[in-house]
Order: structure tokens, then sequence, then C-alpha cells
């Protein structure tokens, strides 16, 4: 169960820093102004992911949650990134896609373990 946690814990804030790096690149291109929804759904999903990170190093119930919610904010901003010709678009792209499937599995596993536990 250790090895989950840390791996979502990991997943969360390796996606917030591609994310991150996409905005600082994006901010200094000479696409700026088209790139509008771009900058918007990376800084959400940056922020959904430390959210996420946080809760799920606490033992939230929250983690549960947002794992789904994370990982449709890593979907659309993986579609959107797809459009540009950014280098650190493309990386955060393939990250927020592998992030979102981690998230999607970790959601399942916590299903799973709550349908499992013993009711009182």
């Amino acid at each position: 169960m250790i090895d989950h946690i840390e791996s979502s814990i990991n997943h969360c804030y390796r996606c917030a820093i591609a994310c991150e790096r996409c905005i600082s690149a994006a901010q200094l291109s000479s696409e700026q102004e088209s790139m509008y929804d771009c900058l918007r759904l990376a800084a959400q999903c940056a922020a959904l992911c430390r959210l996420t990170a946080q809760c799920v190093s606490e033992d939230s119930k929250a983690a549960v949650a947002l794992y789904p919610i994370c990982a449709a904010a890593c979907r659309a901003c993986a579609v959107e990134c797809e459009k540009y010709s950014l280098l650190s678009c493309s990386y955060c792209a393939q990250i927020c896609r592998q992030s979102a499937a981690a998230f999607e599995a970790a959601a399942a596993q916590a299903a799973y373990l709550a349908d499992d536990s013993p009711q009182v």
C-alpha cells in the first residue's frame, strides 16, 4: 500500500512540474496570445495535482474523490498541449496522459479496497 501512495504522490508532483514548465515556456513563446486555453488548463492541472498530492500524503479520504477529477484535468490539459509544437507542451501532454492513467488506476484500487473493507 505504501508503494501505491508513494507512486500517486510522485505522479502528482511530476505532472504539476511538467505543467508549470509548459506554462513558463508558453509565456515566453511568440504564440502566447493563442495559448490561453493551454495556459489555463496547465495551471488548473498543476493546482489539482498538488492538492491531490497533499491529500494523498495526509491519507485524506478526499484523495479518493480527487483522483478522477485530477485525471480529467490531466486529460484535458494533454489534449490542449498537443495542439502546440513547443517541446515542453509535448512533454506536458505525455506526462499528463501517464498521470491520468495512474490516477484512474488509483481510483479503481481505492474503490476496490473500499468494497473489500469489513462492514460495520
